[in-house]
Formats: C-alpha cells, sequence, structure tokens
C-alpha cells in the first residue's frame, strides 16, 4: 500500500510541474527551481521531487545541465516524441508527410484564416522576399518556416499544428542544405504568393494546388542536392 501512495504521490507531483511548464509559468529555455525549492512550494518529500523530476526528463520536457540545474527544453511531450520519430526517418518519407500535412493545411486555413493570420503570413511574406534582397539566408529560413508554421497554426486544428510543429527543425535543415533562396525555380515568391492568396480569398481548392506547387518546387530542389 505503501508503493501505491508514493506511486501516486510521484505522478500528482509531475503533473504539478508540467502544469507550470505548459502554463508558460516556466518558459522553453528557463531553469526550474532548485530541489529544496521545490521541496519547500509543493510540500513533498525530496526522493518525491527527485523522481517527478527524473520522469519529465526521461519524456524530453526538462534536460538536467551538469553542475548547472535542470531546464525545461519543451513544452509538449507528444511533440518531443513525433520529434524523435521524424529524426529517425529518412529524408524521403519526412517529405510524403510534410507533402500530406502541408495540404491539408492550406486547405483548412482557406476556410478558417482569420485577419490575425493574414497579417503574420504577409509579415512572413515580406520577410522572406527582404531577406532574398538582402542575401541572408539566416533570416529567409525563419521567415520561410515561419510562413509554413502560420499556415498550420491558421487551419485551427490544434493537432495538425501540433504534429507540423515537430517538423520545425527538419523543415529549417531542408531549407539550408538545399540553398532554396538561392537554387529555387521560384526566385520571387511567386509560389507562395499564389498559396497566400489563395488563403486570403477563402479558395481551398486553389489553395490545395499553389501548396502542392511549393511543395513540387521544394521536391526538386531537395532531389537536385542529392545528385
Amino acid at each position: 500500500m505503501q508503493q501505491i501512495a508514493r506511486v501516486s504521490l510521484v505522478d500528482t507531483v509531475v503533473e504539478r510541474l508540467r502544469a507550470e511548464i505548459k502554463s508558460g509559468e516556466w518558459p522553453i529555455g528557463s531553469k526550474i527551481p532548485t530541489e529544496a525549492r521545490l521541496v519547500e512550494s509543493l510540500g513533498v518529500s525530496r526522493p518525491s521531487v527527485r523522481e517527478a523530476v527524473r520522469s519529465l526528463v526521461q519524456l524530453g520536457l526538462l534536460e538536467t545541465r551538469q553542475g548547472d540545474g535542470t531546464y525545461v527544453v519543451a513544452d509538449d511531450e507528444t511533440t518531443v516524441a513525433l520529434q524523435h520519430a521524424i529524426d529517425g526517418a529518412d529524408d524521403a518519407e519526412v517529405v510524403a508527410v510534410r507533402r500530406a500535412l502541408d495540404v491539408v493545411a492550406a486547405r483548412e486555413a482557406a476556410a478558417k484564416r482569420t485577419d490575425a493570420d493574414l497579417r503574420q503570413l504577409r509579415d512572413a511574406l515580406d520577410g522572406r522576399a527582404a531577406a532574398v534582397a538582402a542575401d541572408d539566408l539566416a533570416a529567409f529560413i525563419d521567415h520561410d518556416v515561419a510562413f509554413h508554421i502560420g499556415i498550420a497554426r491558421a487551419s485551427k486544428n490544434a493537432l495538425l499544428t501540433g504534429i507540423y510543429l515537430s517538423f520545425e527543425p527538419s523543415l529549417r535543415d531542408s531549407v539550408a542544405r538545399t540553398n532554396c533562396m538561392a537554387v529555387s525555380d521560384d526566385p520571387e515568391g511567386g509560389f507562395h504568393e499564389a498559396l497566400f492568396a489563395a488563403i486570403d480569398g477563402g479558395d481551398s481548392p486553389a489553395a490545395t494546388a499553389a501548396a502542392l506547387s511549393v511543395l513540387d518546387d521544394h521536391e526538386q530542389q531537395w532531389h537536385g542536392s542529392q545528385d
């Protein structure tokens, strides 16, 4: 019975700590309170706190840095698990899944986008174009990724957005590796502008077609980078 009670207590502490992360009270990149402070604030034993923190490290939400402390590195264990799966997949598999996600996101965004979504997408495209003009690859990657993630968010589908966010590291890597700012068949962003126009106009079929054009262009770059 004592063992059952102990497990239940640790689970409770895990949920308390997870809530601090998910609420933003402990944002990604922040250092969590010391073990002693957690013991005091939660009113539980040191072993219970230690075991709860260890559980969240195993889930990928926390990272313990020797001699420094424990930091928040993610706020959603599902996203962490998906990221591990993506890291283990080959490039062709990642491209195929992203193709499906982008098409669904574009279609749903055209139907459900808000004025705020459109402003964010417009800002991302303008930033992307400015980065091309300035030959700034880092800024180009930031704005290109922000545009595609913005479309997922505009779909108003939390599950789709969460899955898409898992692809952010691989998306950044693929944009960098293919150097699409320089070699794209779409140097002026015409495919992306067409995608934005379709979403802006609420035209789901046109948004789907435009998303496919963007993906076809990216796949051509990807295959070219493998040669």
